[in-house]
């Protein structure tokens, strides 16, 4: 199997060329490993020290495989960032996916001390997934199921050897002495040695099981050797990192309140700006004030010098004025004599009037009596 760990060692200390996530799925292709579901995703694990917020272990979107061990039997998740190994996840029947939103799910490993977290782009990426997830569960039990059955079985082949067999060889000495008194034949010693023989295989193959069981159990000890050693200097390497990061983050903070002091520096010159702009506004306005002072003084300058003309046209003007008094008050009087008279005419027509009216009805009247004559006349014409 391939054997990866927090940080693995890099591809120049093995003295094989950088591959990045294709070399390393190669390697484990070259193991025995075959990847049989890949997708992309954002890797997240659990923080260590509080276990509540998340650490970005990709600074993008990286490639997520599900790795089938054929000689071993086994399921494992991996995915590598450049040259280092940031999920190596091997899957047992305990594990649980379990989807926290639309697109971000997560499991817990045990054997790795840590959870793991994957962000997806889309629901349909993550549902595959997690689909996916079940079923290499699954496969996982029924593959634990099957070692635990084949255990069970070799262990009772040998301890039913270990029984077995001393009887055995003492039921072949009797029947060999009673071959020798029977002429060597009987279907007990044909049935006895076949079992014999059946449990010498067993036991031959649990042998066999027990060496490779060794050798796992041995693989598997120098692989948490590798693993604790990488994460040794994992751990190493997170406290060089956090040292730098807070040596960053107090120069950060020296850079911040830099810029604060230059940013309120810069207010302050802004609003000295704006403040000489209003000045230099007010200043222009006050010597556009002066300008128009100063002309109006200017005129009234040369309106103080034609003040003497003015004076004696002013004289000139109240005594014509004074004579215009008097003609008018001539005039007045004349006005009244005139609307006297008017008024004594108009008195005087209107007896007119009524004299006028007084002799028409009269002239009427005798016009009337004329006619009347008239009419007299003519019957008497008439009678003569």
């Amino acid at each position: 199997m391939c054997e990866v760990g927090t940080r693995p060692p890099l591809a120049a200390e093995r003295g094989e060329p950088p591959g990045g996530a294709a070399a390393a799925a190669e390697r484990c292709r070259d193991m025995g490993e075959q990847p049989i579901f890949t997708t992309r995703a954002h890797v997240f694990q659990i923080d260590p020290s509080t276990k509540k917020n998340w650490v970005p272990a990709s600074k993008q979107a990286v490639t997520v495989s599900y790795f089938y061990d054929s000689t071993r039997n086994s399921y494992r998740i991996i995915s590598v960032d450049g040259a280092k190994v940031i999920i190596n996840s091997t899957i047992t029947p305990n594990m649980t996916f379990t989807k926290t939103s639309q697109k971000f799910g997560q499991w817990a490993d045990s054997r790795a001390n840590t959870v793991f977290g994957l962000g997806f782009p889309s629901e349909q990426q993550l549902t595959k997934f997690a689909e996916k997830f079940q079923e290499v569960k699954e496969a996982a039990k029924l593959a634990r199921d099957r070692s635990q059955e084949k255990i069970e079985t070799s262990s009772n082949h040998s301890q039913e050897s270990g029984r077995e067999t001393p009887s055995s060889t003492r039921a072949s000495s009797v029947n060999g002495t009673d071959d020798e008194k029977a002429s060597h034949g009987g279907p007990a010693e044909a049935h006895l040695k076949s079992e014999n023989d059946k449990l010498k295989i067993a036991l031959a193959q649990s042998s066999s099981n027990v060496k490779k069981w060794e050798t796992e159990l041995q693989t598997l000890r120098e692989s948490n050797a590798r693993l604790t050693t990488a994460l040794q200097e994992s751990a190493a390497s997170i406290e060089h990192w956090k040292k730098q990061f807070s040596a960053c983050k107090e120069e950060n903070d020296q850079l911040r309140s830099k810029i604060e002091e230059l940013e309120e520096q810069c207010n302050e010159i802004n609003k000295e700006k704006e403040r000489n702009a209003q000045l230099s506004r007010r200043l222009q306005e006050l010597e556009t004030e002066l300008q128009d002072k100063e002309l109006e003084l200017e005129e009234l300058r040369k309106q103080g010098e034609v003040i003497p003309q003015l004076m004696s046209e002013c004289e000139s003007v109240s005594q014509q004025l004074q004579a215009a008094e008097k003609k008018n008050k001539d005039l007045e009087e004349k006005v009244r004599t005139l609307r006297t008279e008017v008024e004594e005419s108009k008195h005087r027509q209107t007896n007119l009037k009524t004299e006028l009216k007084n002799f028409l009805d009269v002239l009427d009247g005798k016009i009337d009596e004329l006619h009347d004559f008239r009419q007299g006349l003519s019957k008497l014409g008439v009678d003569n």
